[in-house]
């Protein structure tokens, strides 16, 4: 999502990921981030028993959460208020007979009191229900109350896959309005029963401060819950940190988080508004002291895997890359469209090199070669950007007609950016890989489009739907100009041309989209639904033969 911030183009990208390993080193380090994979010990039992002074126990106040769940494996997420053991029963039945124990890692400062474990061998087509509690460092018999989750590992042919996807949490100065129902778009969600979440990006807004109060159009007011942390623009660890318990404040994300797995990638706004590696930021931006993006960028990077039920790769601890098996029906594929992309610019390279790239070529390569070995029916991508909506970079300090997303709005053949999704779309096309569907966020309003070469500049590809979600609780904006080289035949929008930009959440404009794909017939139906649940759009696809 373009803000009217500030940025200056200053390509580093090699420093920035020496940076960022570094830091990933930190928290596989010691006892920094255990839990990714170093169990304390597993086996069956009740848990110990609870002291009953609630003062003198630790407090979980973000509840659970789960996520990155493939094959018969999920990442169990919690975080407590001071130094203590993570102690996770999991079981068939919600009653917990049989349930196995894991003596999960210690919760410490360094990682912000956060831990997780990472749960094997669990059973396809079935739910697990779990439940976490936290042992006191320093008085082993003061033991939190349990939360409850539970999370369903798709398997086997006999049953539906059902899942949500959508972005932009907290943007634009509109946080938790508990008046309002707070983040009540998650509710909406919960609803439909997803088996999992795809957070396409813009978890936070670290960028963003939010504000007691703010005055609608017609005079009324929008009430914020406020903290320290999101009362400035995020420069050090901590302040990261805090955007992201922020949004743990509100119930219903919380309700959601313990029902429905998540799977997250990032955007900007994890960092700063339309940021890239090395950039410096400008003058004309008087907020922050820190101007070094990829210091800023290290920050995020540690708080969000802090914050985020991430499996950890072990091999490239920076990595947020990566693939979801859902068995013979569904694999999914999260981009990582910020580490490795060369500086916004009028996006116009004639040829891929450095310059030009947005995902990358070791990114490249292996997205072509996760989806050449997929045997999935569908291939879900999920790219934190959309591949045709023209976003250009508004930030003061940077030329007019730079640009921040895949497209530069010439209407052409392809050119910078443009030259990798071309090499996708022929990649696919040439090996034909079967029942690939984009989905994706960031421009504050949803949208479904078909892809097709008659219409198209670049026509070596097979059509295909891109579907966009969002805003999650963040100002709603758009429509934006459609670039033209891929052939993009907009079939539904969810906001009117004209319509007055950063739209607050009081006004509803905010998307996510439900995609089902049926057991039977192995079609996928896609829906794009409103802050209260209310289908707007849907279209069935059927699988290729």
């Amino acid at each position: 999502m373009s803000d009217d911030l500030t940025s200056r183009n200053k390509p580093q990208r090699r420093q920035f990921l020496r940076h960022m390993t570094a830091g990933a080193g930190a928290l596989l380090g010691g006892t920094a981030l255990p839990g990714m994979a170093h169990e304390q010990g597993q086996e069956q039992g009740q848990a110990p028993a609870l002291i009953t002074a609630d003062k003198a126990r630790p407090q979980m106040p973000c509840g659970v959460m789960s996520g990155d769940i493939t094959g018969n494996k999920a990442i169990i997420w919690s975080r407590t208020d001071r130094p203590a053991r993570m102690l996770v029963e999991y079981a068939n039945d919600e009653a917990f007979k049989n349930a196995h124990r894991i003596t999960g890692p210690m919760a410490l400062p360094g990682t912000d009191y956060t831990a997780r474990v990472d749960l094997s061998g669990l059973r396809t087509g079935q739910p697990t229900f779990y439940r976490v509690r936290f042992q006191d460092a320093q008085n082993p018999s003061a033991i939190s109350e349990a939360v409850n989750g539970s999370l369903l590992l798709p398997g086997g042919t006999q049953r539906d896959i059902c899942f949500a996807f959508s972005g932009d949490e907290a943007g634009q100065g509109w946080g938790i309005n508990e008046v309002f129902g707070g983040y009540r778009i998650y509710e909406s969600m919960r609803r439909f029963k997803p088996d999992f979440f795809i957070h396409s990006g813009d978890q936070i807004y670290a960028d963003g401060p939010i504000q007691a109060q703010v005055t609608l159009d017609d005079g009324s007011i929008w009430n914020n819950l406020v903290t320290s942390a999101k009362s400035k623009v995020a420069e050090t660890l901590e302040d990261y940190r805090g955007n992201f318990a922020y949004n743990f404040m509100d119930a219903n994300k919380r309700r959601f988080a313990a029902e429905v797995p998540f799977l997250v990638q990032w955007d900007d706004h994890e960092v700063r508004n339309n940021w890239y590696p090395g950039q410096q930021i400008g003058e004309a931006e008087k907020r922050y002291q820190q101007r070094d993006l990829n210091t800023l960028a290290g920050h995020a990077r540690r708080a969000m895997f802090e914050y985020n039920p991430y499996r950890i790769n072990q091999h490239d601890p920076d990595r947020i890359y990566r693939m979801f098996s859902y068995g013979p029906m569904l694999e999914v594929f999260m981009l990582d469209e910020r580490s490795y992309r060369g500086k916004n610019s009028p996006n116009l390279q004639t040829e891929l090199n450095e310059d030009a790239a947005f995902l990358g070529k070791p990114q490249l390569q292996w997205l072509k070669q996760a989806l050449l070995r997929s045997h999935s029916t569908w291939k879900v991508i999920a790219s934190d950007m959309p591949i045709s909506i023209v976003v250009p970079d508004l930030n003061p300090d940077v030329p007019k007609g730079t640009y921040e997303a895949w497209a530069n709005g010439d209407n052409g053949k392809p050119l910078g950016r443009e030259l990798e999704i071309a090499e996708i779309l022929k990649f696919i096309k040439q090996h034909n890989i079967k029942n690939v569907v984009w989905v994706t966020a960031d421009v504050h309003y949803a949208a479904a489009t078909y892809y097709t070469p008659e219409k198209a500049r670049f026509t070596d590809f097979k059509p295909f739907w891109e579907f966009v979600g969002g805003p999650l609780n963040a100002g709603t904006f758009g429509p934006n100009e459609v670039d033209q080289t891929f052939g993009p035949d907009v079939k539904y929008v969810s906001v009117p041309q004209g319509m007055k930009q950063n739209r607050s959440p009081a006004e509803l404009l905010q998307f996510f989209g439900i995609a089902k794909i049926d057991a039977k017939t192995r079609a996928m139906t896609v829906s794009i639904h409103d802050i209260d649940g209310k289908s707007l759009y849907k279209v069935e696809i059927n699988p290729e033969a």
